[in-house]
């Protein structure tokens, strides 16, 4: 698909997310975690790297995975048991059975937290957990809410509004943000 700029639009001519990189203390244990838990499969990585990792791909998202054994230096609490908090910075993922979701990590012996977000009568389930190295990970059924562009809803005064409204300039890039989230939701329908 080939992007032109229209108008005064600044962003960035963003296709899709790539892949999220994560820094690792162990790649075999991280490896082991994303495909055995979240079902993640090992890619070829370049050769020219001179430093361990892995590279794995599913759902249309890359992991790669940085080996660094120090890690512990720079972040001690990665130790310790932390608690699970849904505000904490993590990666989601949508899931088609959350009961499912919870079952097989009760299985697996892994601790997780659960939340609802519902929104006019719609509900979505969450559950949070940790990978080996403390990274927060969220497995949802988000396609419960629909994505829409601020633009495209009737404004709602609430008590956090925002101060002042981003003016609209790209609804080009809206369009086909919307076109290509449609197109991937019809091909997860297959």
């Amino acid at each position: 698909m080939e992007i032109e700029e229209v108008g005064n639009c600044e962003a960035l001519p963003l296709l899709s997310l790539n892949h999220v990189s994560l820094l690792c203390r162990s790649v075999w244990d991280s490896l082991r975690f994303y495909e055995d838990v979240l079902g993640f499969v090992s890619i070829k990585r370049p050769s020219s790297f001179n430093f361990r990792g892995a590279w794995l791909y599913n759902y249309g998202i890359g992991i790669h995975l940085i080996e660094n054994p120090d890690l512990d230096e720079f972040d001690a609490s990665m130790n310790e048991l932390r608690p699970i908090n849904p505000k904490d910075n993590h990666i989601s993922f949508q899931c088609a059975d959350v009961e499912l979701v919870k079952r097989r990590l009760e299985d697996m012996g892994m601790r997780y937290v659960t939340a609802v977000v519902e929104d006019e009568g719609s509900k979505i389930d969450q559950v949070f957990f940790h990978d080996p190295d403390g990274y927060m990970i969220e497995l949802c059924n988000c396609e419960n809410i629909p994505i829409l562009p601020i633009s495209s809803c009737p404004f709602k005064p609430r008590a956090q509004s925002f101060k002042k409204a981003a003016p609209n300039k790209c609804g080009f890039m809206e369009n086909v943000m919307m076109e290509s989230l449609s197109m991937d939701m019809l091909n997860f329908s297959f």
